[in-house]
């Protein structure tokens, strides 16, 4: 069974508690964030008062994806918000810096995770495999919501798997970009565990039901 993280980068942000609510009515899993600085992707969401404001109003897993530059330089202040999962770009910084912001991360007591973009080979993160909890693929170029799928990333969920089974069999595959109730199916088969799906999840007439496909 999959973890469907509906991310609220497509709900109302005008009331993001309510989007939240809906999330949880839905039966889905966990909370996605996406937080965006305008330097390391060309765009701009939130940053870490919402994530301790989204905190309060829910039990479910915060799970953070920082899509921004250096990001050792804020790790902290977002596990003291309450990020149950936090993701960084391997991308954003040095490697030395990475596997500082990495092991910051978990001696806060937070699942530290990394991404890759789709251009970014597998080789990238294999420094990092047994130093996560989780490695995000992402399957759109980051940086806004409702793109298409790109269905030439499985091949390297595959491999992630193959790799992580040797190193790392507990780490979760989770992929971001494009899910929707059709191309879940591709990406569960191709090893991925944890699934964000933000426009589709909130233009869903039926949630629960979608939910429920994803999940499946």
């Amino acid at each position: 069974m999959a973890l469907i993280a509906p991310s609220i980068l497509s709900a109302d942000f005008a009331n993001l508690q309510a989007g939240v609510e809906t999330i949880a009515e839905s039966g889905a899993d966990w909370v996605h964030v996406d937080v965006m600085d305008g330097l390391f992707v060309p765009n701009i969401t939130i940053g870490i008062p919402v994530v301790a404001a989204l905190r309060r109003v829910t039990s479910l897993p915060l799970d953070v994806h920082l899509m921004i530059d250096r990001p050792i330089r804020y790790v902290e202040q977002f596990c003291k918000a309450g990020a149950d999962y936090l993701t960084i770009h391997v991308e954003a910084d040095t490697p030395e810096n990475t596997l500082a912001a990495l092991e910051k991360i978990a001696s806060f007591g937070v699942k530290p995770a990394i991404s890759l973009k789709p251009g970014t080979p597998v080789e990238a993160v294999e420094p990092y495999l047994d130093k996560v909890a989780m490695i995000l693929v992402m399957t759109v170029e980051p940086g806004f919501g409702g793109q298409k799928f790109m269905a030439d990333m499985m091949p390297k969920l595959v491999t992630l798997r193959e790799k992580l089974n040797q190193v790392n069999p507990g780490c979760l595959l989770e992929v971001d970009g494009g899910v929707d109730a059709h191309t879940c199916v591709t990406c569960k088969e191709a090893g991925a565990q944890v699934l964000v799906a933000g426009s589709a999840f909130f233009k869903a007439v039926d949630k629960a039901a979608l939910v429920k496909v994803v999940q499946a």
